[in-house]
Formats: structure tokens, sequence, C-alpha cells
């Protein structure tokens, strides 16, 4: 039970994993917040104060509490022993253990979150959980590899939420395999991409070049 005088952030935290329960029945609606606040001793009412866009907010705050979940059963001590592929994979791992409770509200999110008025909303939803999962992972870029790598695990994130949905496999063995094989992809891809940037260094410099023909050596 919250205390009377929570605050909405509080409110919106302590809710957030029970709007899901609700929302596999009720949709991502005030029903589902009226249910969950009820679980917790919360006035409706205030509760709704919390969520003011609503389903959207409601979403959003549960894949916050999925944010919760994967650092709590993925904790920094855990991921400094572990390899880059190996803290990718267990990130997103917790995080479809977290979900996986859940997949009818899921699903009903992703419907939501495809509805074009919502396109920013899901990019930025989806951004965010692969910034945590990269940062978490110890990537300090700041340059465009910064980007690419947050693009490519959302898109991997994304695809891998796709198998898991409808994964009735013993322990989600077929989304894990999946996961496997994109993952494998993206550290190709890094590795592809280093070496053309190691080979780039050594490449003549056009700039250079014009600069001798303009200001030759004496």
């Amino acid at each position: 039970m919250l205390p009377p005088d929570a605050t909405l952030d509080e409110i919106r935290a302590a809710i957030a994993p029970d709007l899901a329960v609700n929302a596999a029945f009720d949709g991502w609606t005030e029903a589902a917040i009226t249910a969950a606040a009820a679980g917790h001793g919360v006035d409706p009412d205030v509760a709704r104060l919390a969520f003011p866009n609503g389903a959207i907010d409601m979403i959003a705050a549960w894949f916050e509490a999925i944010d919760r979940a994967m650092i709590a059963a993925v904790p920094d001590a855990a991921l400094a022993g572990m390899k880059i592929r190996e803290r990718i994979s267990a990130q997103v791992e917790a995080r479809l253990d977290a979900l996986a409770p859940d997949r009818e509200a899921l699903r009903r999110a992703l419907a939501i979150l495809a509805r074009p008025r919502n396109a920013l909303a899901a990019a930025k939803l989806g951004w965010h959980a692969a910034d945590l999962m990269w940062r978490r992972a110890g990537d300090t870029a700041t340059d465009y590899n910064h980007y690419t790598k947050r693009t490519i695990l959302a898109g991997v994130y994304t695809a891998t939420i796709a198998v898991f949905l409808d994964d009735e496999s013993e322990g989600l063995a077929d989304t894990r395999a999946f996961l496997s094989r994109r993952i494998d992809g993206i550290l190709r891809f890094e590795k592809a991409k280093a070496q053309f940037a190691g080979r780039r260094d050594h490449l003549p410099s056009l700039s250079r070049f014009i600069g001798r023909l303009r200001y030759p050596p004496a």
C-alpha cells in the first residue's frame, strides 16, 4: 500500500506493473488504471493524474518497470564479468523474462504504438531501451557509432519481440535462438565497421593531396 502523501511519480512507478496485468483484459484504458490503483489503495482519480496522456503514458510506465526488472535481474556487478555479447544478450533475455507473464498486454501495447500518430512515442521507447542496454554494457561512443549501435539493437529487439509473442517453445528456446543469431549479426557488423575504419585511416587523403598541389614543399 502506498502512503497517502505519495507523489504522482511514486504512484506511477508503483502501479505500473499491475497496469499490464489488467490491460490484458481491459486494454490500456482507465479501467486498467482503476483496477491497478485499487490494489495499492490509491484513489483512481488521483492515479489517472499520473497518466495524463492515457495509454501512451501507461505503456511508457510499464516499460520503465521492465527496465527496473532488467536491472534487478542483471545488476552491474554481474555485467562486469561478461563479454559485450553476453552483456547485451543477458539484458534482452531479462526483458523477455519480465514481459513473459503479460504477453497479451504487450500485444495490445504494440497495437497502440503501431498507430501512425504514436510513431514518435514508439521510436522514443525503442531508442530508450536500446540506449539503456548499450550504456549498461559499457558503450561510451559519442560519434556516429553511438547512433548506429542503438538503431541496430532497437531493430533487433523489435524483431525478437515479434518472435517472442508467438513463441510456445520450452523456455522460449526459439526466441533465444533467434536473438542469438541477431546479436551475432550485430557483432559481425561492428567488427567489419571497425576494420573499415582502420583501413580508411591508411587511405590517401584528398585534402592533403590538394593541399600539396596548392602549397608544394620548398
